[in-house]
């Protein structure tokens, strides 16, 4: 295994995945011109230079056009890896993913495939405002047809952006936008989709959490541990597929169990999780289920305001706290 920060960790992925996958091509605005060359983030860094114009594409401001268009391009055969900038802007092409991509096999009786991966970013943290800082993953989860992955370590970003790329479903991939430098070790393989990883073992609490917030549970988990209260840390990688089995097999051992997002707490895919958990494993909860989320406003620029409506490491320790009361 290497050491990388995780935009490096998607850029060596796409240079295999374009090995790999002759009929890929990657496109997007300013992925080859921005900054270093390499998009907003670096991610694409280095691809034009190396596999030529014809697989890596600038392309014009106008997410509904390519949203759509790499919808049809799938079902012809290619398989296209979108950029779209920030998650924000997806929404002018939502008819392409949610009307196209997400339903052709199924309007059309499994004739064709769409293997198209929409990459993007969610998230707070670096002050980019209400229009490029919401986490819109229940979103996406929520369409039948749609893969959802929210990578949350550079070594996951890696892995899982191969199997997106192979997948002949079409895939939303989440990184967030304020763990681009993050530092972890990656490996060379793919990474199966709807397997959780246990981030952390424990014996009193169940945590699931996602990338950024991921990062705050096990921050909380070594406070919580000099308490003397072992909470055990699950990260999804996928919402969908998604790993309930991990889910019921840590409540089976811990009997308390806490969900969190960044995302709006009101309606997340925390409730999901929660409602999941009660239906199938009521018998090994000796305690209600707990969830945080963002509250329900727009994300603010000021950097005390965005901390204020995000959860933080103390509201995973005091939601741990209330389920173990």
């Amino acid at each position: 295994m290497k050491e990388m920060v995780t935009w490096r960790a998607l850029n060596a992925s796409l240079h295999q995945i374009l090995e790999d996958h002759p009929e890929a091509f990657v496109l997007g605005e300013d992925i080859t011109t921005w900054g270093t060359g390499g998009g907003t983030y670096g991610v694409t860094r280095g691809l034009l230079k190396k596999y030529g114009r014809e697989r890596v594409l600038d392309t014009p401001i106008s997410e509904e056009v390519l949203l759509s268009a790499v919808a049809a391009a799938a079902a012809r055969g290619t398989r296209p890896i979108l950029e779209i900038m920030y998650s924000d802007f997806a929404f002018l092409g939502f008819d392409g993913i949610i009307n196209q991509a997400a339903k052709a096999r199924y309007m059309f009786g499994g004739q064709f495939d769409t293997p198209v991966v929409i990459r993007t970013n969610g998230g707070s943290g670096i002050g980019k405002a209400a229009q490029h800082s919401q986490s819109l993953e229940t979103l996406f989860a929520h369409i039948p047809g749609l893969e959802v992955v929210v990578p949350g370590t550079p070594g996951d970003a890696y892995g899982l952006l191969r199997t997106a790329a192979a997948s002949d479903n079409p895939t939303i991939f989440l990184e967030h936008k304020n763990q681009y430098y993050d530092r972890g070790p990656v490996g060379t393989d793919p990474i199966p989709f709807g397997q959780a990883r246990v981030a952390r073992e424990g014996a009193h609490a169940t945590v699931v959490a996602t990338q950024q917030i991921l990062a705050y549970s096990l921050q909380a988990a070594e406070e919580l541990a000099a308490e003397g209260i072992e909470i055990e840390v699950i990260d999804p990688r996928t919402l969908y597929p998604f790993d309930m089995d991990a889910v019921y097999a840590s409540v089976g051992k811990t009997r308390h169990l806490v969900v969190g997002h960044e995302a709006v707490r009101d309606y997340g895919w925390g409730a999901e999780f929660v409602a999941q958990a009660v239906e199938a494993a009521w018998d090994k909860l000796d305690a209600a289920p707990v969830r945080v989320g963002g509250a329900r406003v727009p994300i603010p620029y000021s950097q005390v305001l965005e901390e204020a409506v995000i959860p933080s490491k103390d509201d995973i320790i005091s939601a741990v706290k209330r389920t173990l009361c």
